[in-house]
């Protein structure tokens, strides 16, 4: 059955959207779905054929995606994030990616015997991870802060590296056939190298320029990033190969990097083109395997996987994490996750069509050899990462902190009503007086402004999901709500209305598309709140049960004395009252409100 084109690529956009999404529903990497998808609509049905439906323009697609993704990648990397786990991210990409590249070729020629070029250049793209297989295995597993961290930095800065280490053997393996000398190929390297880190440096510059001098509209910062980053990749690629990959990397670090140049939009929008094209990239790449030839090599690829996957990675990481501070349970976790991806796929293919045209030797078992271990480690890996994290005790505890906008006497008596039911606060505010009183009372407070330029790089967010805008002035609390619905998503940012909101006409209120929900009420404002407090109104919580259900309390508490704060579920999930949605409370949950006490 012959499937037509236009129809392939909008079955392609379906079923990765649907990989996707199955993967949110069960918890699992969406990489395991988009493999299996590819494989059974190439080789094992053969309706999808890659390299006809896109001709030539197959390998310049990957490679313009790759490069999107790595890009992308790279704007998530602040030299902040370094302080801790700087020395051991070097080590990993450097000493740690040779020895992993040693311990590989080894294998690849005794236990698949290949030839020791082909196996050399084999453990040289093996060193590669990336964020196309790092990111979704991260979101979905949710290890500890500097776990992710170091992860993310090596997927993303040991893929130019990898294709560099690439060049540097096939060099080598040209030069041995055509009798250059070793000069040259060093001369080579340098090249690539040069002309990479050059376009990467210029094209970040340029671009960072540009935005932060605001000489490009607003509605163009996408399009300018994407040409940039295509434009910047195709030339350097063209003058060297494999140096695109390196000036993405660089020009992404630079550019987020930069002083007064803000990416938060460019990075929304790579993210979701970063989505797009690690679906159809490994449905693409995964229905190209030949099968036949996988089998073909029997035992000797299960061989090659289990030492890349119980050896290789394992003795980079221990050795590259000496001196660190890393336990041995998070080294562990280290050793286990190394996932290869589309890099790795995609450089292999490369190279194995050129050492074809050389008439190499076992040329043409390289692929094959590289989408086992593929195969291999992102099955292995996504299935049991999530797992591993809970047995070592590495795993991140749920985010269910709450960062609060204002350290006032509102914010502090509902941030201490928080506290002791075990849920985090982060009190923020540019007033002294407010931040003292609250540090007075044992909170912890960020004193700033939360969308300053410091607090950018210096309001650690980790663990927190949900904001509070709990501020006297109502434009603070819709700044910081446009700002981290961002960070927390719409469902998750909650405002207080403001006196002006209740009198004013529509026409003079901000729109419900940049505010967070309405805490409490539509008639529940800071005023009201802080008289209640100043009646000596305390948070009470009351236990629902079979016996005294919601509609009980509701009755016991309809007068103007008590407000409704939020609910208390069984599995410690907070359902906060708002004028959009009233929560439904059932039997076991706990109900908490601000009362008035009666003075004796």
């Amino acid at each position: 059955m012959e499937i037509p084109d236009l129809l392939m690529l909008g079955l392609i956009g379906i079923l990765g959207f649907a990989c996707q999404i199955l993967a949110w529903w069960v918890k699992i990497p969406a990489i395991l779905f988009l493999l299996l998808t590819g494989i059974v609509l190439g080789p094992v049905t053969g309706l999808f054929n890659p390299d006809a439906l896109f001709g030539d323009f197959l390998f310049s697609f990957i490679s313009l995606c790759v490069a999107v993704i790595l890009f992308e990648g790279s704007l998530t990397l602040k030299r902040t994030e370094l302080k801790e786990i700087g020395s051991t991210v070097r080590n990993m990409v450097t000493y740690g990616a040779v020895i992993n590249a040693t311990i590989t070729t080894i294998a690849a020629h005794y236990i698949a015997s290949l030839s020791w070029s082909i196996s050399a250049l084999f453990g040289a793209i093996m060193v590669v991870t990336g964020p196309t297989v790092i990111m979704p295995i991260l979101q979905s597993v949710r290890p500890n802060l500097m776990i992710s961290r170091t992860l993310r930095w090596e997927g993303i800065i040991i893929d130019p590296f990898g294709a560099l280490f690439a060049v540097l053997i096939f060099e080598w393996i040209v030069a041995q056939q055509t009798g250059s000398d070793w000069l040259h190929v060093l001369v080579v390297f340098g090249q690539t190298v040069f002309i990479g880190a050059l376009f990467g440096v210029l094209a970040g510059y340029c671009l960072g320029l540009l935005l932060r001098h605001h000489l490009i509209p607003k509605y163009l910062h996408n399009f300018a990033a994407l040409a940039f980053v295509t434009g910047a990749f195709s030339l350097s690629n063209t003058l060297m190969h494999e140096s695109g990959l390196l000036t993405v990397t660089i020009m992404g670090i630079w550019l987020v990097n930069m002083r007064g140049v803000n990416t938060k939009d460019i990075l929304s929008f790579k993210e979701s083109l970063t989505i797009m094209f690690v679906s159809a990239l490994f449905i693409i790449l995964s229905a190209r395997v030949d099968l036949d030839t996988l089998y073909g090599m029997g035992w000797g690829a299960v061989g090659v996987f289990l030492v890349v996957q119980f050896v290789s990675r394992p003795v980079k990481v221990f050795v590259s994490t000496i001196g660190s501070k890393f336990t041995y349970k998070e080294r562990a976790f280290l050793s286990w996750v190394g996932p290869r991806g589309i890099v790795a796929a995609a450089v292999s293919v490369v190279f194995a069509i050129k050492l074809e045209e050389l008439n190499m030797e076992n040329a043409e078992l390289l692929v094959p050899l590289a989408f086992s271990v593929i195969i291999g480690t992102v099955l292995l890996q996504g299935l049991t990462a999530r797992p591993l994290a809970k047995l070592l005790g590495v795993e991140s505890p749920a985010t269910k902190d709450v960062l609060v906008i204002g350290a006032n006497p509102v914010s502090i008596v509902i941030a201490e009503a928080l506290n002791n039911i075990g849920v985090k606060t982060l009190l923020c505010d540019s007033h002294w007086e407010d931040i003292s009183a609250a540090r007075m009372k044992g909170l912890k407070t960020y004193f700033g402004n939360p969308v300053s330029d410091h607090a950018e790089m210096n309001l650690e967010l980790n663990g927190f999901n949900t904001m509070l805008g709990l501020s006297r002035h109502s434009a603070t609390n819709n700044t910081t709500a446009l700002r981290f619905r961002e960070d927390f998503g719409v469902k998750n940012v909650f405002t207080l209305p403001s006196e002006e909101d209740l009198n004013s006409h529509k026409k003079h209120l901000v729109s419900d598309a940049y505010k967070g929900h309405t805490l409490f009420g539509a008639n529940i404002t800071y005023t009201k709140l802080n008289s209640f407090i100043n009646q000596n109104g305390l948070v009470k919580n009351t236990q629902l049960s079979d016996t005294y259900q919601f509609e009980h309390w509701m009755k016991d508490n309809d007068n103007d004395r008590v407000i409704p704060l939020f609910v208390l579920d069984k599995k410690g999930r907070i359902h906060w009252f708002t004028s959009e949605h009233k929560p439904t409370p059932e039997s076991g949950w706990k109900v908490f409100s601000l009362s008035i006490q009666d003075i004796d």
